[in-house]
C-alpha cells in the first residue's frame, strides 16, 4: 500500500475470495487501537482496516486539525480526504475486497471524514457508520459530490454532547435524506461517546444492511 497511514488489518476466513471490508477512523487524540473492539463480531467475515491519523495529537493522533469546533483547517482536511480515497481504492485491489460491500465507520473526526468520503466516492462506498460527527459546511457547498441514493448510513449522537453539538448530528441526518440516502438516525442520553445501546444499534445496522 502506497499510503501515509499506519494501519492495522485483520483478514476474514476465506480471504482468498472477495470479502467485504470495514474501514475504521478514530477520533482526535486517539489511535488505531480504539475502534476495532466495536466490530469484533465481523472479524471472521470482513477485512477490517483500522487507520491511524498521520498527525501527532497527544495522547494519540489526529487525521486533521481544526481552527475551532466545526471548522477543519481546509488544506489539511482536503489532503486527508484525498489520501483516504486512494487508500480505499488501493485496498480493494491489493486485498481482493468486494467492491460492492465497503463500509466506513468513524467516531468524532473519523465520522466527519466517513461522511465526507461517502459523499465524494458515491457508489464506491456501500455503508457508513457516523458516530458523533458532522459534515463541514465547505463540503456541502464546495466539494464535488457523487450520488448517495445507494448508500445506507447510520448516524448517532449524544443528546448531551458538549464537544460536537447534537444538532449537528441531526443536520447530517437531514442532509443525507435530501441526497436520497437510506438514513438510520439515533440519539442517546449521553455525551461524546459510544454507549452500550449505541454499540448494539450500530451492530444491528451492520448486520441488517
Amino acid at each position: 500500500m502506497k499510503s501515509p497511514f499506519t494501519f492495522n488489518h485483520t483478514a476474514p476466513n476465506n480471504a482468498d475470495q472477495k470479502q467485504p471490508a470495514l474501514f475504521l477512523l478514530h477520533g482526535m487524540g486517539s489511535n488505531e487501537e480504539d475502534l476495532p473492539q466495536l466490530v469484533k463480531d465481523f472479524e471472521n467475515t470482513h477485512h477490517i482496516f483500522s487507520l491511524r491519523g498521520p498527525i501527532v495529537h497527544k495522547p494519540g493522533y489526529s487525521f486533521f486539525l481544526i481552527e475551532e469546533i466545526g471548522k477543519p483547517i481546509r488544506d489539511v482536511f482536503d489532503k486527508v480526504v484525498t489520501h483516504l480515497q486512494a487508500f480505499i481504492r488501493e485496498a480493494i485491489v491489493e486485498y481482493n475486497l468486494d467492491p460492492k460491500d465497503i463500509t466506513i465507520l468513524g467516531f468524532s473526526q473519523g465520522a466527519i471524514l466517513a461522511q465526507t468520503v461517502a459523499l465524494t466516492m458515491g457508489p464506491e462506498i456501500s455503508k457508513v457508520v457516523a458516530l458523533s460527527g458532522y459534515i463541514p459546511d465547505f463540503v456541502k457547498t464546495e466539494y464535488s459530490k457523487q450520488s448517495t441514493t445507494h448508500l445506507s448510513i447510520f448516524i448517532s449522537h449524544g443528546d448531551y454532547d458538549y464537544v460536537i453539538p447534537s444538532q449537528w448530528g441531526l443536520d447530517s441526518k437531514e442532509y443525507f435524506e435530501t441526497t436520497g440516502a437510506n438514513v438510520t438516525f439515533k440519539t442517546y442520553t449521553d455525551g461524546h461517546g459510544v454507549t452500550p445501546e449505541n454499540h448494539q444499534d450500530l451492530l444491528e445496522f451492520l448486520n441488517k444492511n
